[in-house]
């Protein structure tokens, strides 16, 4: 049960054992689901939409108030005493209920609020809102001097309207429920007179209903819209949210499974150079007859394919070991004062049997009086031999290997090999460069590699600094580029004056 368990923790990215995380992803899909269900129309667009209303009544608390307040002042200053005096506490006292029941409808949770019955409850409070209205519609001022004062009284009323319209479109039919009553009142009242202008007035407050509830509907079909707008966002969260929680839980494990690596990897050197060294030392020593001669002559091939054998193991040991040690970014720099075109030069005579047995020649290019660098001989030796390896090894037999050191435009310093072997396919160049990767010419090739040389070559160079290009064309060969930055450049230091030796020639 323990490996089959296993084997689906690794199919699937979230570690299912542990359980605060697989609670938290749970929950973070839960809530995407919760979310992409919601279409508008649903109760959740409904209680939203509520809330949404209430949060407008409640900001807005003071503009009728003060709309009551600023007609008063003029009423009173026009002449108008008791009318006024009972009309603008009553209707302040109608929107203070309305911002009350605004006030608990925001209050309350969402899984609380019953959108149908706050519904009811804030149009009651509208209409109760609009009993000030059908008030003042009744008031009269017969010493205000104000011709007509219907006139002044639909006005306000069309004021009145067109700011409710705006604040209160989020709740679908207040406008009506809070001046249905006063405009029909003040139609009835307007029916008896004979002016033209109230006439007017009265057909104006009777068009102006419709017309401000579809403005009104406007706002809110925009409300809508921006509940659903908000509603994906939310939704587009939480999916960010569960696709962080596997990333992260992607990361742990791929974090402990390198550091897991990397243990392996450091008590397996030492176990398997132990015996490697022995298996080396003997078979170097029956292959060479030192303790005296093997009559079988078979029995030198075997000691000496033990020994060959045993070398190639332990260049791969050395090889898995450097990649593990850069990929963990623990490889040391031992970092001196080099000449890089010496390094290269020298590499090149190491491989000159090898070039030798194939008949390849190597053309060496490099500038003069370059400036040495500051780096890892090792590194670099090994960046060099790794590269011309893999050049002969795929060049064909009398081809030729182009080797170039030289200035970079932006002052830095690069090493270019190139072959004029198959090539590779630009498909299969990310493959080549990847840690085992191995492309399609390489596997028929009659010499293959471990696939290591190339990750080692540009992780060395990177540590360094500098950049790593390879260039390839089939049938026309390969170039690999290594370049360094110009940090690593040493200015030439000045010869010492002979004065300061003391006038001593060396």
């Amino acid at each position: 049960m323990a490996v089959q368990r296993s084997a689906s923790a690794d199919k699937i990215i979230v570690d299912r054992t542990n359980a605060r995380r697989s609670s938290e992803v749970a929950r973070a899909v839960r809530r995407t689901r919760d979310r992409l269900a919601e279409q508008v129309g649903s109760p959740a667009f409904e209680r939203e939409l509520l809330k949404l209303h209430a949060h407008a009544m409640i900001n807005t608390v003071v503009a009728m108030p003060l709309l009551v307040i600023l007609i008063a002042a003029a009423g009173l200053t026009a002449g108008m005493n008791i009318e006024l005096l009972i009309w603008a506490p009553l209707t302040m006292l109608g929107y203070a209920a309305l911002a009350l029941v605004a006030r608990r409808v925001e209050r309350l949770g969402s899984g609380d609020l019953d959108a149908a019955r706050w519904s009811r409850r804030l149009l009651m409070a509208h209409a109760v809102s609009g009993i000030g209205w059908i008030y003042f519609v009744w008031i009269a001022c017969d010493a205000c001097g104000l011709e007509p004062f219907s006139v002044v009284k639909a006005v306000i009323l069309l004021l009145a309207i067109a700011v409710t319209a705006i604040i209160a479109s989020a709740l679908q039919g207040a406008l009506v429920a809070t001046f249905a009553l006063p405009v029909i009142v003040f139609a009835a009242s307007g029916t008896g007179l004979s002016r033209p202008v109230d006439l007017l007035m009265v057909f104006l407050l009777i068009a102006s209903l419709p017309f401000f509830t579809y403005v009104a509907g406007h706002f809110n079909r925009s409300a809508v819209m921006l509940l659903a707008f908000r509603s994906e966002k939310d939704a587009l969260i939480a999916e960010l949210e569960t696709a962080k929680s596997m990333s992260d839980e992607a990361r742990r494990r791929a974090e402990e499974a390198n550091l897991a690596k990397s243990r392996f990897l450091a008590s397996m050197s030492h176990e398997l150079r132990t015996p490697l060294n022995a298996i080396l030392g003997f078979s170097e020593v029956m292959a060479t007859e030192v303790l005296g001669p093997l009559e079988n002559k078979t029995y030198r091939g075997y000691a000496q394919d033990i020994h060959d054998s045993g070398t190639h193991l332990l260049d791969l040991i050395n090889e898995i070991l450097d990649l593990s040690r850069i990929e963990a970014g623990r490889y040391q720099l031992n970092e001196e004062a080099v000449a890089l075109a010496s390094i290269v030069e020298d590499c090149c005579h190491l491989m000159e049997l090898r070039t030798s047995n194939k008949a390849i020649r190597i053309v060496q290019q490099f500038e003069r009086d370059l400036p040495r660098l500051y780096g890892d001989e090792r590194a670099l030796r090994q960046i060099c031999l790794n590269l011309l390896s893999n050049a002969v090894k795929f060049t064909p037999s009398g081809g030729e290997i182009q080797v170039r050191v030289g200035w970079t435009a932006g002052g830095g310093q690069y090493l270019s090999i190139r072959d004029n072997g198959p090539g590779i396919p630009a498909d299969e160049i990310p493959v080549v460069l990847s840690a085992f990767g191995q492309g399609s010419i390489a596997i028929k090739s009659a010499e293959q590699g471990t696939g290591l040389g190339l990750p080692i070559v540009r992780g060395l160079v990177e540590i360094h600094g500098g950049t790593f290009e390879l260039r390839s064309r089939l049938r026309e060969g390969t170039e690999v580029i290594a370049t360094f930055p110009a940090s690593r450049v040493m200015e030439a230091l000045a010869p010492l004056p002979t004065a300061a030796m003391g006038g001593r020639r060396y």
